[in-house]
């Protein structure tokens, strides 16, 4: 069932969506060649509790981080580690999200370590601008189909490939509401869009084919062919007036 929330739930949702915002800022700027993810987790995991939040990934499934760290060909889910040390010319994709007053916030951005490639770099500016087509649809009458039409069309025209096994989803008193939101279809299909609901709308994109494999940590996804992956999420709000982005994030280097 989707729930449309109510004023006061959403007062408590921009909490949330600001103080995950602020930790993924926190999480980028410890993103330098010779950081661990772990380093990156720990900046993550101090921002939110400081800012009296609770770390939503955490726990959760038994998941034992604050952030999904997911470095090179890892697409998500990627374990902050000690042993991970980052290096120069690596994409980092920082993925998480904070508990505030009973409410989630949860967002992504892939972060250059350093100077990258002229490849790395355009799949981060697709992915990411395949984010903002995608908030674009999403308007009040729309349907979850134009969402990921949106991405699909806009990656695939640059010779990317969508991830087909894992979505975007609803988000609220839980950090995974219906309904589900592809980041691929056929516009006008789907779920109708309608004032009141939040969605987590988060591109997966990979450099060459969409087949992935998860690890025997039952956690780590990475490309089957080894390609780079970049991942960029905003938790956005529909309203009468059309998208509204409750994550706003707080660091872009990407915005040019």
């Amino acid at each position: 069932m989707i729930r449309l929330k109510t004023a006061a739930e959403l007062a408590s949702m921009r909490r949330a969506c600001e103080v995950s915002a602020g930790a993924l800022a926190a999480g980028g700027a410890a993103v330098r060649p010779g950081a661990t993810t772990k380093d990156v987790d720990d900046a993550v995991e101090a921002y939110i509790r400081s800012h009296g939040g609770i770390p939503n990934f955490k726990g959760y499934n038994g998941f034992p981080a604050a952030a999904c760290v997911s470095v090179g060909d890892t697409v998500i889910h990627g374990i902050p580690a000690k042993s991970h040390v980052l290096q120069e010319g690596d994409i980092v994709s920082i993925d998480t999200g904070a508990i505030v007053e009973g409410f989630h916030g949860d967002n992504a951005y892939t972060f250059p370590c350093g100077a990258i490639s002229p490849g790395a770099e355009h799949l981060l500016r697709t992915t990411r601008a395949s984010l903002f087509a995608a908030i674009a649809a999403a308007q009040p009458g729309a349907r979850i189909g134009d969402i990921g039409h949106a991405v699909q069309s806009y990656v695939e025209a640059e010779g990317y490939s969508v991830v087909r096994d894992f979505v975007g989803h609803g988000v609220g008193a839980e950090l995974h509401e219906a309904p589900e939101v592809p980041n691929f279809g056929r516009a006008g299909h789907g779920a109708r869009l309608v004032p009141g609901m939040t969605l987590a709308i988060e591109p997966m994109i990979n450099e060459k084919g969409a087949a992935i494999h998860i690890l025997n940590d039952g956690w780590t996804v990475k490309t089957k062919d080894g390609g780079l992956s970049a991942h960029f999420e905003h938790t956005v709000l529909i309203t009468a007036e059309g998208p509204e982005i409750l994550t706003q994030w707080q660091v872009d280097p990407w915005n040019s």
